[in-house]
């Protein structure tokens, strides 16, 4: 009978740190390959197979989002590596992987070339079917964003939320205005930059919904006699044409005539009531136009106005990715 291949500690624990995978898996692999080290990586990567076929129909929805820019702050990459339980998401060597699969992203600018790509003799794509049979859970890169810009900056919300943001120059303090305006991209989420971005039909359709809603929220209130809530005419600035601010300012003088305020002071009093029409009729815009909301750190100005006090710059784009 043929002698058992003795396997030696130093054997297993350079396999471990060659694949990531358990002491015991990496000694069984071993065996089974008779002591040839790439036969039992081979042996890891069919284990991985085998468990990445059973767990396809799993969602990988928890996970870990990574930001990173290059060192000269004109490339920036965010991806998603997910799994899928939060406990897995957290465990130190997943995020490590999750780091080192960020770090060689910046070499490639679609998802697919991404998965392509070589990752220590595998591609991306194998070392993620590698890995699903070391932790048991499936793995997948769910988000791949790459932004360019004279100036790029990053934020990371706990490893949950990541945002890039794309600056047209490297002005003064460039490094806290990038922070705080993808601060701002993580919190609120914008989906656009500008109203001018919108499609007309986009927002026509929205405010036919948004109205709908009000409406059937309107029969409960009166039902209850409650106050009801405003029917909007406009959403977006986009909609604010030149004709309908006149209309407003008109409406604003005849509100102020009776309510008897003198029209010597009338100019004092009418730009707040036109920000206020403005501010009213521009929700859209407010929720997922990046220049048009609300600044986290200073709910009285909005981004646009906190990217202008920095001077000649402006904002040229940004990306988000989150978990789920």
């Amino acid at each position: 009978m043929e002698a058992k291949v003795q396997i030696t500690a130093a054997e297993v624990n350079k396999l471990r740190q060659a694949t990531g995978a358990g002491m015991m898996d990496c000694k069984k692999a071993l065996v089974e390959a008779e002591g040839d080290f790439d036969k039992a990586i081979d042996v890891l990567r069919k284990k991985g197979q085998k468990v990445a076929a059973n767990r396809a129909d799993r969602e990988s929805s928890e996970g870990a989002a990574i930001a990173k820019v290059n060192a000269d702050n004109t490339v920036g990459v965010a991806i998603v590596l997910g799994c899928e339980t939060d406990f897995v998401g957290k465990n130190e060597n997943f995020v490590a992987l999750a780091n080192q699969l960020a770090d060689l992203a910046f070499n490639y600018n679609t998802k697919d070339e991404f998965l392509a790509a070589d990752f220590g003799g595998m591609t991306v794509a194998e070392k993620l079917i590698e890995q699903t049979g070391v932790i048991g859970e499936k793995l997948d890169i769910n988000a791949f964003e790459k932004l360019e810009a004279p100036y790029v900056g990053s934020y990371v919300h706990i490893n949950k939320i990541a945002a890039l943001v794309g600056l047209s120059a490297k002005v003064k303090n460039a490094e806290t205005l990038a922070k705080d305006v993808a601060m701002q991209i993580a919190s609120m989420g914008a989906s656009t930059l500008s109203y001018k971005d919108f499609d007309p039909a986009f927002i026509a359709s929205e405010l036919e919904a948004r109205i709908a809603v009000i409406e059937k929220d309107n029969e409960e209130l009166a039902r209850l006699g409650k106050t009801l809530k405003n029917v909007p005419k406009y959403i977006s600035m986009a909609q604010l044409t030149p004709e309908v601010l006149a209309g407003a300012e008109e409406a604003a003088k005849a509100e102020l005539k009776a309510e008897g305020k003198p029209e010597q002071i009338w100019d004092r009093i009418l730009p707040g009531k036109i920000d206020r029409f403005i501010s009213d009729n521009t929700t859209l815009d407010q929720e997922q136009c990046l220049l048009d909301q609300n600044f986290i750190k200073d709910d009285k100005i909005n981004v646009a106005k906190y990217v202008a006090s920095y001077g000649d710059v402006a904002i040229t784009g940004f990306k988000r990715v989150s978990l789920g």
